[in-house]
């Protein structure tokens, strides 16, 4: 068989590795300016830690938002601890990089966004996409440009 490179998956792992950077450097060093984060994860991925009650209320992906009140911010390699506040509760939480759907910081308009493919033969994830964090408001945020590339094909 033919070896390919399967740059999806590297995609997503370079990806999970920023995800990873991003938070030890606020870890060590707290949130920078208006920087805050949206984490989309699929609660029922095996290795995620929630309260019971979480998972009853979110199944399936839940969002949390890194922003002004957050404790206990741990990072590791497979994944990230954090204490979260809800509605006065502190609550505990582990989420593994591959349980991420999406990583958004709203306040620099960046965005990731983990796509996977499900077939019956195929459980490889395809290419991640980034992705404008814009649902409420469909005003241009800026100057963007789609490029073919086809032009720089021989």
């Amino acid at each position: 068989m033919a070896r390919t490179i399967d740059y999806g998956n590297l995609m997503h792992r370079a990806m999970r590795g920023l995800i990873q950077e991003v938070l030890s450097d606020v870890a060590e060093n707290g949130l920078p300016g208006q920087h805050h984060f949206f984490i989309t994860f699929d609660t029922m991925h095996p290795d995620v830690e929630i309260a019971d009650w979480l998972s009853d209320r979110y199944p399936g992906e839940m969002t949390v938002v890194l922003q002004h009140w957050f404790d206990n911010l741990e990072v590791g390699d497979e994944g990230f601890s954090v204490t979260l506040n809800f509605g006065n509760a502190p609550e505990p939480l582990y989420i593994p990089y591959d349980a991420i759907k999406t990583f958004v910081d709203p306040s620099v308009e960046f965005g990731l966004r983990f796509e996977t493919q499900e077939s019956e033969d195929d459980d490889d994830e395809a290419p991640m996409e980034e992705m404008a964090e814009d649902d409420e408001d469909d005003t241009p945020k800026g100057d963007a440009e789609v490029v073919s590339l086809d032009s720089f094909r021989k």
